[in-house]
């Protein structure tokens, strides 16, 4: 038979990839990465305010552009590809990462009026600046529309959709009244790709919409305009201009335009799979199936799974969401997370002690390292608590220095505090009845560092799996455009073909796990009482119960 193709198109935080995979059987045919021109490391900043995380919209064009020709140029020399044979695209994108555009679809920072606006770029899912407003909703929801909030845990986020927007209009009311609407970028990079010139003839997916905007058929989708106007009435004014459906990844989000067919060298008509955040494509991508949860370990984390449909899910307090359709069509896609991981690495290695090529030598030196030894304990809040606290307010800690304290031992317990984070988020959703029979990781930090997932495994108790592909989230859009453009017939058939895990598999050791969960005990003091769900606790044992443990050790 003929081979055929996909292209799978991800925009993370700081680039985008595009990736051509093999329909058959998960081939992964050629890849590029391009990093975004703009800001630190594509990211545009304001020292003044460290919540503040925007991105130029532009960037998303030049580096589709190069990263498709990137791709393209690799896969020719295969033997066997065709450009022409490329019959489907998929695009996964950060979030919530909505983006201000006019009457026709074009982002106010690509016009000159605006383009030195930061509240007119495109508002990055870390940026943190609503935590007011997302507050205030929270507090509003919980009087009025106590369902609306029900479901995503019962707080609303600074990371979301309307915190963001509704903070836009508290600062900055002149970019507010010139959006036309508010596109999130997992749908307007399909939709540019489509062709879409009108805002409101976006397909828009249930995945951004249902976990970052209060969507849902239960309640006729967005929120109702009379809920909006207690935010304000701009707000309320404004869902006319939105969408009233969302779709799963069973609809297309359109297809390829004759304009960027001619730019990218595809075949104009093909299907648009479509946009889903980058870690529910990275689910799929991993092979998710109800039972399993899928890790995807970046700058930050999202803990994905899924449930049928047909089964009732309870409410899960302190988590992202519950929603049908997303992820996977036919399940509810439940969704977690920490707000950095690898940043907290990042943070440490190349901002505090300044140099980057340290990490392989402190993880060396980390290695060597019993749990309990060093004496520390940290808190994984050093961007705020995604889940299952929900508070982008609280910060980082680490208890238990002494003069003798070194690097190594602070980058162990950093490690440790993010797979405390884990932990408190498996045994969360695991107490409402969500099954998690595998816990399966993808990201660069799963395949790359053994010690962090020991770590995981012997923290959480969990065997810790690996996905194949090293390019998950880009891997599981190409599987979307391929269960599109029919070259399988459902998603679990493709999953089965196109996915795989790696041979390696890190399972828990008894000593360490015992050690981790007197370390664990800890870990939830400090978390539950600096977190506020336990402020009148008595934490003055817990230094001397680090040094009595670290005696043990020693």
């Amino acid at each position: 038979m003929t081979p055929t193709f996909t292209l799978g198109l991800d925009y993370g935080t700081n680039s985008v990839r595009a990736l051509i995979v093999r329909c058959a059987d998960g081939k992964e045919i050629a890849s590029s990465v391009v990093n975004y021109p703009s800001g630190h490391q594509g990211v545009l900043l304001d020292p003044r305010d460290h919540n503040l995380a925007r991105q130029a919209p532009g960037d998303y064009l030049f580096g589709l552009i190069k990263a498709v020709k990137g791709a393209l140029v690799q896969a020719k020399k295969q033997r066997g590809f065709d450009a022409k044979r490329i019959i489907g695209v998929g695009v996964d994108t950060t979030g919530s990462s909505p983006i201000p555009v006019d009457a026709k679809n074009v982002p106010l920072a690509m016009q000159k009026k605006w383009a030195k606006s930061l509240n007119a770029q495109c508002w990055l899912w870390k940026d943190h600046t609503g935590w007011r407003e997302a507050a205030r909703i929270t507090e509003l929801a919980a009087q009025h529309r106590p369902q609306f909030i029900a479901k995503c845990g019962n707080t609303y986020s600074s990371e979301w959709f309307w915190s963001k927007i509704w903070h836009c209009l508290q600062v900055d009311a002149k970019v507010f009244a010139a959006a036309y609407s508010w596109v999130e970028l997992a749908d307007w990079v399909p939709s540019v790709l489509a062709g879409v010139t009108d805002p409101r003839a976006i397909k828009r997916g249930v995945c951004m919409a249902g976990h970052k905007a209060l969507y849902a058929e239960d309640w006729g989708g967005l929120p109702d305009k009379e809920f909006l106007a207690l935010l304000d009435p701009k707000l309320a004014d404004l869902r006319d201009r939105l969408y009233d459906q969302a779709h799963d990844a069973s609809e297309a989000a359109g297809t390829l335009s004759d304009e960027w067919a001619k730019k990218l060298g595809l075949t104009a008509g093909i299907p648009i799979a479509m946009g889903e955040m980058d870690v529910h494509y990275g689910a799929i991508g991993c092979g998710v199936a109800e039972g399993t949860i899928v890790k995807v370990i970046g700058t930050s984390t999202c803990d994905c799974g899924v449930v049928s449909a047909a089964k009732a899910v309870p409410d899960i307090p302190g988590i992202c969401g519950i929603v049908k359709g997303a992820i996977l069509p036919g399940f509810y896609g439940i969704e977690a997370g920490q707000s950095a991981v690898g940043d907290i690495f990042k943070w440490y290695v190349e901002g505090v002690l300044g140099d980057a090529k340290l990490h392989a030598k402190l993880t060396a030196e980390a290695a060597k390292l019993k749990p309990g030894q060093s004496g520390l304990l940290a808190l994984d809040w050093n961007n705020g608590n995604r889940t299952i606290l929900v508070d982008q307010r609280l910060t980082g800690l680490l208890v238990g220095q002494t003069l003798y304290t070194t690097p190594a031992e602070i980058y162990r317990a950093l490690i440790e505090a993010t797979a405390f984070g884990a932990r408190a988020i498996i045994e969360r959703i695991k107490e409402y009845g969500v099954p998690v029979d595998r816990v399966v990781c993808a990201g660069g930090i799963a395949e790359k560092n053994p010690l962090l997932m020991q770590i995981y495994a012997d923290i959480t108790g969990c065997t810790m799996l690996v996905a194949g592909s090293s390019q998950a989230c880009a891997l599981g859009a190409a599987i979307g455009a391929a269960v599109l453009a029919g070259a399988h017939p459902d998603f679990p058939t493709a999953q089965k073909k196109m996915t795989s895990l790696k041979k390696v598999a890190y399972k828990p050791k008894a000593a360490a796990r015992k050690t981790y969960d007197r370390l664990y005990a800890l870990y939830r003091q400090l978390h539950d009482s600096l977190g506020g769900r336990n402020p009148n606790a008595d934490l003055g044992g817990v230094m001397k119960e680090l040094l009595a443990l670290k005696e043990a050790v020693r």
